[in-house]
């Protein structure tokens, strides 16, 4: 009876191992493959705001570049070109 109750406490700890390994690997997996995926500069020139300054709301999850004067004054060269291409800036 000893040995089989060792057995199954093995077997459950194995087995709960497991299982929280597989929903640690679901919930990192997503995250770490977000920071290692390469991204394409879109084929069409991004749009022009109106002369108001407002433009079309992006769709959730798109980078929307502040296309402000004031703005723009203060931003390097590199900076402008991602946002250009669409991409979040990741230089100063």
């Amino acid at each position: 009876m000893n040995r089989t109750k060792s057995l199954l406490l093995a077997a459950a700890l194995g087995g709960s191992a497991l299982i929280g390994g597989g929903a640690a690997m679901t919930l990192i997996q997503p995250a770490t493959a977000a920071t290692t995926a390469t991204t394409t500069p879109a084929a069409t020139a991004p749009a022009a705001s109106s002369s108001s300054g407002t433009a079309a709301t992006p769709a959730a999850g798109t980078f929307k570049p502040n296309e402000d004067a004031t703005h723009e004054k203060g931003e390097s060269a590199a900076r402008e070109a991602q946002e250009d291409a669409g991409q979040m800036p990741t230089v100063p």
